[in-house]
């Protein structure tokens, strides 16, 4: 930011402000100057560093403001003589569409008839050019020079040259062309913000004018117009069409649309000064309500205890004045601090913190020579991730660490249904612009680099990472979660995977899902997989599951597509899974299962259920615990056994039950009966019959 020392003068009082003076205030402030050049006008140009959440000080008034908190002096604009409006009103002159408040939260116009366009004055000029900017005419120049002076960048239409007398705020056509005031015919994508006339784009919203609506000698009747645009769209066209102006670079940065009417007034009133004409009566402003300012709670205990001071809270009221910001006391003594407009960045009691820190000085914050430290234990959720890093390392996973942008092809197939990817520009990332929706791409890509380094583990590669996962949904709103994703290498014991092969690894993966879940949820968390269709193309629609713990979905588990284990280059299957590292966390600590150890024995009685194929482990359990007996301690599934003697279609699983009664020791014949009561019970519900 080019500052002119004179021009911060003509804000300052009293106006006595040399140039050593202003590099030292800003430099105090955290606003160094980067290089310093006298001026054949006996001016002085200073180039300020300016952090990128301080728009509000791309201007001399936001300059001024800050050197008047530093070294006591005040701040006042030179007063422009308010001209007297005629009798008609801008509104019968200029139509105003604004629809879209989003884009434009405020647009604002005002009228200037019977301008006589020319050369600026002297001293308009020798302003902008201390400032680097080069003189057009006298209406063209007033506008830069708001923008410089107050930070409110705005335009000046020629009135005869808008078809239909009319301003319409909308988004671009496709394909629309625009001939931009550097004279390059430019043509639009579609999702930029114009301000068009009845027919065409005149401007490209907050990045720059159109020439077809251009100022010139011949102009008579002008629109001013002031406004304030979505940042967001103003970023995305000036880097599209790579055009850069003082205007973008504010509108970036955010313009509050509370700031606009004393802009405007200003400017209207300084066109008339340099260019003669009269104004039109009022003006036309199409926006949103203007929100109420921010008000933050200051507690001055907290405040000493961050800068080791010792201020009253008289004192911080003051410091806080200084910086325009108004202070009251509630009943409790907290300071009551309402921000001015343009001070967006300041939203948070340590940002009200920081500014007292700021114009006390940082030189007046005590050094001690100790520091006291306190000892505490880590946070429960960063000894949960080391605890569940242990035991995966433990059952021989290596811990991975990928990249989190990945091509829009490897993204796709591991992005849920319903969902749309995040990327960022092509221009920063070409190959790999979109942010994964899933850890697996890159655990993919790892397995295919340990494969084509000839990588060999005994038992086969197991790997896992931590990462955060990134997606969005129709609406557009963002989504970020962290995942705990695991490979495991499918054991091939021929020339290709065989069924057990596919479910020994399967097992394996189950297992390390099991052991991981419960040394963060205790030992009798109950985790279980649920058949489901895949929810992306990446898995194997022959082997999916949803994972539960407790009845709960926390993960996905199963096997990688034949399409990505083609696409990755991978000789052998690979079993994955992916749990939602939040829902772990939430169980963490786990709870103790300590328990005194029983007085009396017990009776184990293993019974076999021949059932059919589609009946699951969770079902058989579910109806012995339905009916089971208050002495029955435990269940525990044995295995599971398939034949010609057990028929087609049909399975054989065997189940121990483990009785106990903590007073006395049981005889057998006590639990025959409730054993038979789960046979009776299984025989009805799930169509079992007891093998003998």
């Amino acid at each position: 930011m080019h500052i002119s020392v004179s021009w911060l003068n003509r804000c300052l009082q009293p106006a006595t402000l040399t140039a050593d003076e202003a590099e030292h205030a800003l430099m105090s402030l955290g606003f160094p100057s980067e290089s310093r050049t006298e001026l054949p006008s006996g001016d002085t140009c200073l180039d300020v560093e300016v952090t990128s959440n301080r728009g509000d000080v791309l201007c001399h008034a936001g300059m001024a403001s800050e050197i008047a908190a530093a070294s006591g002096r005040t701040v006042r604009l030179p007063e422009v003589p308010t001209p007297a409006a005629s009798a008609e009103h801008a509104s019968t002159v200029i139509a105003v569409e604004n629809p879209d408040h989003v884009a434009c939260p405020l647009f604002t116009a005002r009228v200037i008839r019977g301008v006589k366009v020319g050369p600026s004055p002297q001293w308009l000029r020798e302003a902008l050019e201390a400032c680097g900017q080069r003189s057009i005419s006298n209406v063209v120049d007033v506008s830069n020079f708001i923008a410089m002076e107050m930070g409110n960048p705005c335009h000046v239409f020629d009135l005869a040259k808008l078809e239909g007398a009319k301003l319409a705020i909308r988004p671009a056509r496709a394909g629309e062309k625009l001939t931009t005031l550097d004279g390059k015919a430019r043509t639009l994508a579609g999702d930029e913000v114009v301000v068009a006339d009845a027919s065409r784009a005149q401007s490209l919203a907050g990045v720059i004018g159109g020439a077809d609506s251009q100022v010139t000698e011949s102009t008579v009747d002008v629109v001013l117009e002031m406004a304030t645009w979505d940042p967001v769209a103003v970023r995305r066209a000036s880097r599209r069409h790579a055009v850069r102006t003082e205007a973008s670079h504010r509108f970036e940065r955010v313009v509050d649309a509370r700031t606009i009417e004393a802009a405007a007034e200003r400017a209207a009133a300084m066109i008339v000064q340099v260019a003669g004409g009269r104004r039109c009566a009022g003006s036309v402003d199409v926006g949103a309500s203007l929100a109420p300012l921010h008000v933050i709670a200051l507690r001055a205990s907290r405040c000493n205890a961050v800068l080791g001071s010792s201020l009253s809270r008289e004192e911080m009221a003051t410091i806080l004045k200084r910086l325009s910001i108004a202070v009251s006391l509630d009943g409790q003594g907290t300071l009551l601090c309402t921000v001015p407009a343009d001070r967006r960045d300041l939203t948070r009691e340590i940002d009200l913190v920081e500014e007292i820190a700021r114009v006390r000085g940082l030189d007046a914050v005590e050094v001690r020579t100790s520091i006291p430290v306190a000892v505490r234990p880590p946070q429960a959720s960063e000894s949960a991730r080391r605890e569940l890093g242990s035991v995966l390392t433990g059952l021989g996973f290596t811990e991975a660490v990928t990249f989190s942008f990945v091509s829009r092809e490897a993204a796709a197939a591991f992005l849920p249904q319903g969902m749309r990817l995040v990327e960022v520009s092509e221009e920063r990332r070409k190959a790999e612009p979109a942010c994964r929706p899933s850890v697996m791409p890159g655990l993919l890509a790892c397995r295919r680099a340990n494969q084509h380094g000839g990588v060999r583990v005994p038992g086969g590669v197991r790997l896992f990472e931590i990462a955060a996962v990134f997606a969005q949904d129709a609406s557009g709103r963002a989504t970020e979660r962290t995942c705990v994703s695991m490979l495991v290498d499918v054991p091939v014991s021929g020339k290709a995977a065989s069924v057990e092969d596919r479910q020994t690894g399967l097992r394996l993966l189950r297992g390390a899902i099991e052991a991981g879940v419960r040394a963060l949820a205790g030992a009798g968390a109950v985790v279980s997989l649920k058949e489901a269709s895949p929810r992306c193309g990446g898995f194997d629609a022959s082997g999916f599951a949803t994972v539960l713990l407790d009845g709960r979905e926390i993960g996905v588990a199963g096997f990688v597509s034949q399409g990505q284990l083609a696409a990755y280059e991978l000789g052998a299957p690979a079993a994955v899974a992916e749990l939602d590292l939040a829902a772990l966390l939430a169980c963490y600590p786990p709870r103790s299962m300590i328990a005194l150890p029983p007085e009396f024995p017990g009776i184990e009685r293993d019974v076999s259920f021949i059932v059919g194929e589609e009946v699951t482990w969770e079902r058989i359990r579910g109806h012995i615990d339905g009916c089971a007996s208050p002495m029955l301690e435990r269940v525990s599934f044995v295995g599971t056994f398939r034949g010609k003697q057990i028929g087609a279609g049909r399975k054989s699983v065997t189940v121990r039950f483990a009785y106990r009664d903590p007073s006395r020791t049981l005889r057998h014949e006590e639990i025959d009966g409730p054993v038979q009561q789960i046979v009776e019970s299984m025989k009805v519900g799930l169509g079992a019959t007891m093998r003998t």
